[in-house]
């Protein structure tokens, strides 16, 4: 089988997810570990275009990559394993990856360097390819895992307010073992029902327990606007939120933040995501103004593979319509924009055009509020340790 691709680009008219990237089509594909690992096998990819398949296990810790920055554009086959495997890697495998959890989650992505690029990048994602071990090897397939019939999820609304949350989570354990580092947590969690599947009998709680469970989903949710407010002031960015269990040390206020602002984001090796909410000054941004974000002489951003700003309409964080058809501004266009007198480039964010002789540098915004992402694929170690810093964006007077 193949992985299953997303929409070729994404355009104003995809609703579906919030703050949409249109450098990369996305390729998705879900594996049950549960019978036997599954063989990932990459094709050849011409080494000038930026690859990655993220590995994402079920407690959405980025647990590895393939890709161009981790394993080059050659291409091969690697196995993904569940936690209860106990097989050796075999011949024809250039790599073993091992999920703690019996479910993982797999996004390629694709560069596109332009939308007249797009059949090239058809081809690559032709090229992807997922197979069972066994048929990978060719040799009969074990006893497949009994199938799961699964807990009718919650409305987004009641997912932070209801107590039958605490059922979904309880479902869902029963695929995730326990890491030793979270023993005594599980101890505790299941002294109020909480844990494989348990069930909580809501009915059947106290007012007092019922009141207490539900202050602590509220103080959760308070908590998360705080962390919201953080990252707006960026004191906190996509680094300090996404990653492995090993480098998000049980911040679980982190992975909070990271699950519902951005869930599935890259680590910060692979990817850096920064945001503008706010321009100089501090205040929010609106196409009522006009904005400039300007980066000196040799002030790129520091990639290895690509950069990109893409405009989001807000509230909903989504593309923005606009009469030139462009959503982003990124480093393969640098050939056509305009530099500064000094080698720097000025961008031009606004809602109208700046003139036919400046468009090439103008990234067209909504009339209204709007956000940016300024995205960083394959950083360079200046931007990952922090040397590097976003510049500001300014107000036009």
């Amino acid at each position: 089988m193949r992985p299953t691709p997303g929409r070729a680009t994404h355009t104003p008219a995809d609703k579906a997810i919030q703050s949409p990237n249109s450098d990369t089509p996305y390729s998705f594909v879900g594996l049950d570990l549960r019978t036997e690992p599954v063989v990932l096998t990459a094709p050849p990819i011409d080494k000038k275009r930026y690859f990655s398949i993220q590995l994402i296990d079920a407690y959405t810790f980025v647990f590895d990559y393939i890709g161009s920055r981790t394993t080059g554009n050659d291409g091969g086959s690697y196995l993904v394993a569940g936690p209860n495997w106990k097989g050796e890697t075999p011949k024809g495998v250039k790599k073993a990856f091992r999920s703690e959890t019996e479910f993982a989650f797999v996004i390629y992505r694709t560069q596109l360097f332009s939308p007249s690029d797009l059949d090239n990048v058809k081809k690559v994602q032709a090229g992807y390819k997922v197979q069972t071990l066994s048929a990978f090897l060719g040799t009969a397939a074990p006893k497949a895992a009994p199938a799961i019939d699964f807990i009718k999820p919650l409305s987004p609304a009641d997912e932070k307010t209801s107590l039958e949350f605490f059922n979904t989570l309880n479902f869902m354990l029963q695929f995730t073992p326990t890491h030793p580092s979270e023993t005594d947590l599980m101890t505790r969690f299941a002294k109020i029902g909480v844990g494989a599947g348990k069930t909580l009998d809501v009915g059947k709680l106290s007012p007092e327990v019922k009141a207490a469970l539900q202050q602590g989903m509220a103080d959760a949710w308070v908590a998360l606007g705080g962390m919201q407010k953080e990252w707006a002031d960026g004191k906190i960015n996509s680094g300090d939120v996404f990653g492995s269990r090993e480098s998000l040390k049980n911040n679980y206020l982190y992975r909070f933040t990271g699950a519902v602002l951005g869930l599935y984001g890259n680590a910060k090796q692979e990817a850096i995501y920064g945001y503008y909410a706010l321009d100089e000054t501090k205040q929010k941004l609106d196409g009522a103004n006009r904005y400039t974000l300007r980066f000196g002489p040799g002030q790129l951003p520091p990639v290895n593979a690509f950069w990109s700003l893409t405009m989001y309409e807000m509230p909903s964080s989504l593309l923005v319509a606009n009469p030139i058809n462009r959503y982003l501004l990124n480093s393969p266009m640098l050939p056509q924009f305009k530099r500064d007198a000094d080698g720097g480039l000025t961008l031009l964010i606004q809602n109208e055009s700046p003139g036919k002789d400046k468009e090439s540098n103008w990234l067209p915004a909504p009339k209204g509020p709007f956000a940016m992402a300024l995205r960083l694929y394959w950083p360079k170690e200046e931007a990952v340790n922090g040397k590097w810093t976003q510049p500001p964006l300014r107000r036009a007077q």
